[in-house]
């Protein structure tokens, strides 16, 4: 009897006892999972300033067709150039292209009439023979479209940590909203904080690089919204820029276009072409941020890294630095140029 006692009370201490350093572990060495990387298709926002130039149109489209290709998920368009006529393009783009639920966002506070070079405006409303739209929307009233930092904020909140890729490739208004924005019903997450959760990369359309010191035409178009995003964007989230040197010598010609979609002429863009004048040296300046994106960093030579600020001219400064999280594009030989245009060409030639 004594030596079952003796036992019982030895097996109640080792539990005890097992239980007590089971705690001690718990507490003084927690083991924490390691954070998941994403590794699904490049799920994608697109921030465009549609309806002044048109490789804004080329990229869209470009994005389209990765989708029905099973290599990116267009999350949403934001429209940063005010007007509702020019959200009314992206949902003529999207229902186009098949992809008619693409939600849109439109900025209402933004650049009061920034410069526009080819005004195709009116490609909503054109019409055929008979007097019907030549092309389909889904959007009956422009008007009730969310903000664009408030798209911003239900797609980001929606989406898996560090998973998501902007194209910026106009201005930063609807960006310097976002990150200005508290919580809400989306997220109680302020907008700098969102970004640093939910954003893998932004590659962004501008920068003057190298030995140029000067403006950047989107940049300094709005200053204000300019100088917000540079200081308020979270150092630990990636930033590409593509800078105007990359696609200045890639070249889409009105000739081109028209020839390359030939088996119709009810295309938005093929529409664009020959009702506007496009001949205006329209360079494919925007799909090189929607390609890299999409397609990796494999098909580009880069800068090292570093850091990127903003004056109040809308210079780009870069300070190399192994820990920055600032990198540019760099002009690519005649042959890369050749390349990356049969890219945007070869999804004109198929319907």
């Amino acid at each position: 009897m004594k030596e079952t006692k003796l036992w019982m009370l030895a097996a109640i201490l080792f539990i005890c006892g097992a239980s007590v350093l089971t705690s001690c572990s718990s507490e003084d060495d927690p083991v924490t999972p390691p954070e998941e990387e994403y590794t699904g298709v490049p799920l994608v926002i697109l921030d465009t300033d549609l309806g002044s130039s048109t490789d804004d149109l080329f990229a869209l489209e470009m994005l389209h067709r990765y989708e029905q290709e099973g290599r990116c998920r267009l999350l949403g368009v934001v429209v940063d150039r005010m007007g509702e006529s020019n959200a009314a393009i992206a949902d003529v783009m999207n229902c186009y292209f098949g992809h008619p639920d693409t939600p849109i966002g439109l900025v209402r506070d933004g650049i009061k009439e920034p410069k526009v070079w080819i005004d195709y405006g009116a490609l909503p409303t054109y019409t055929n023979a008979d007097g019907s739209l030549m092309f389909r929307r889904s959007v009956s009233d422009y008007s009730s479209l969310p903000d664009g930092y408030m798209l911003y904020r239900r797609l980001l909140a929606a989406q898996p940590d560090h998973s998501v890729s902007i194209c910026s490739i106009g201005f930063v208004t609807c960006l310097a909203q976002l990150l200005k924005s508290d919580g809400d019903e989306y997220s109680p997450l302020n907008g700098v904080e969102l970004v640093r959760q939910k954003v893998k990369c932004i590659y962004q359309m501008g920068g003057v690089f190298g030995q140029s010191v000067e403006p950047d035409f989107n940049l300094s178009q709005g200053i204000t919204f300019a100088l917000d995003f540079f200081r308020l964007w979270p150092k630990e989230v990636d930033m590409v820029f593509s800078p105007m040197e990359v696609g200045q010598e890639i070249e889409y010609t009105p000739e081109q276009v028209i020839s390359d979609v030939s088996w119709t002429d009810a295309h938005p863009i093929k529409q664009v072409y020959m009702t506007c004048n496009c001949n205006t040296g329209q360079m494919m300046w925007d799909p090189m941020t929607v390609i890299q994106a999409v397609e990796g960093d494999a098909l580009f030579s880069l800068s090292p890294r570093g850091t990127v600020t903003l004056t109040d001219k809308a210079e780009t400064i870069f300070t190399p630095s192994a820990m920055g999280n600032c990198r540019y594009q760099l002009p690519g030989s005649a042959d890369w140029n050749v390349t990356m245009l049969e890219k945007i060409r070869r999804y004109n030639k198929i319907m």
